[in-house]
């Protein structure tokens, strides 16, 4: 038995994305009806990021890994972030959308416990991505006579990076499952709802599913982005004293400008994650540890808003490594013809590359290693 009862969370994959609590079903056998504008305009969005998510992710894995001159650990990396994205947005979306606007549950048991570790699994790929990421552009820029990842050990960074993500993945396995006794507190549950299942969890405690999702709430979002934030200042501060004291030679300002305009990029999609994933953060903690404050008729429209602000995270690495750069395009129409072939000399100069970054020693010699 448990000590209260916990299956007023159907379908939530973690503090940092849930998919779906279904307050139409359990405000006090109060039943919420969509409405059908509200359908279509929800239809339309979450089709738009599914397709541009899915499109975009997977032309930006295809064409890092057909150019071997784009095998760089930054291009790793961004490449295992596109990965975590698509399978978001194959993963999530759909079955979220379907899922909300149906108020039950079609998918089975396996999905439904499937559903909720994917999704987990994929937000925690996908900020440790950044964390590597942040961690590779401090050493490159910060301390370039230092320890200098190798395009082995971000492959052995991305190991345990899945490796991780999936153990903590595990407890939606163990307590997610699909039930109809939500449904039965609705009033016309006999006409309507006989036969008919939700995607719910079903923790031991209270206590134990509030600590896990607090606890991912902090290594999930929090904790990352405050770390990546400290990179990226001093990444900021020590290529602010770089521009003082660098000749005035054209190359220097010429690889100066390039260091900035990467580092930027790199910073913008980490800005853009943070900003996606706050409005469902800030839901998500409200509803667990008081969840009667959002729950009525105005649940399902405020999360499906916060969700679908998440979900266009899976859009955003696309185009800011991807649609914004000229050689992506390029390779774009290029790989739809069959005709990427290498072009090593276009690569020294690409947004995604980490070529333009490394400045030479000399010029750091009026530098102390550490800021």
């Amino acid at each position: 038995m448990n000590d209260v009862p916990l299956l007023d969370r159907p379908n939530c994959s973690d503090s940092a994305n849930c998919s779906w609590r279904n307050a139409s079903l359990m405000t006090f056998g109060e039943e919420c009806h969509n409405h059908l504008p509200m359908f279509f305009i929800m239809a339309i969005a979450y089709s738009t990021i599914a397709l541009l998510g899915v499109v975009g992710n997977l032309a930006l894995i295809l064409i890092i890994a057909r150019q071997r001159e784009m095998h760089n650990v930054t291009n790793i990396l961004i490449a295992n972030l596109s990965v975590s994205d698509l399978l978001m947005a194959i993963m999530c979306l759909p079955f979220t959308f379907v899922y909300t606007f149906m108020d039950h549950w079609v998918f089975g048991e396996a999905m439904c416990k499937l559903n909720s570790m994917v999704q987990c699994c994929s937000v925690s790929v996908s900020i440790f991505s950044l964390v590597l990421i942040a961690v590779e552009r401090y050493q490159l820029i910060v301390k370039p006579r230092g320890w200098r990842p190798s395009n082995l050990q971000a492959y052995i960074g991305i190991g345990i990076i899945w490796t991780l993500a999936v153990s903590t993945s595990v407890p939606f396995m163990l307590f997610t499952l699909v039930t109809d006794d939500p449904l039965k507190l609705l009033q016309n549950f006999h006409e309507e709802y006989t036969g008919k299942v939700v995607c719910v969890e079903d923790w031991p405690s209270r206590k134990l599913r509030l600590a896990y999702t607090t606890c991912m709430l902090l290594l999930q979002y929090i904790g990352p982005l405050c770390f990546i934030f400290i990179c990226y200042l001093k990444i900021y501060t020590r290529l602010k004293k770089r521009n003082i004291m660098m000749d005035k030679m054209r190359e220097n300002k010429y690889r100066s400008g390039e260091t900035k305009r990467i580092n930027v990029m790199l910073f913008s999609i980490v800005v853009a994650f943070a900003v996606c994933w706050l409005p469902l953060n800030i839901f998500n903690a409200v509803i667990d540890w008081n969840h009667e404050v959002v729950m009525n008729c105005h649940h399902n429209p405020l999360f499906s808003l916060c969700h679908l602000t998440a979900m266009a995270s899976v859009c955003v690495n696309p185009v800011f490594y991807g649609f914004l750069n000229k050689n992506f395009q390029r390779d774009l129409v290029a790989c739809r013809f069959c005709k990427l072939t290498s072009r090593e000399e276009d690569y020294d100069t690409v947004v995604m590359s980490t070529m333009q970054t490394d400045v030479s020693k000399t010029s750091l010699k009026p530098e102390s290693p550490d800021i």
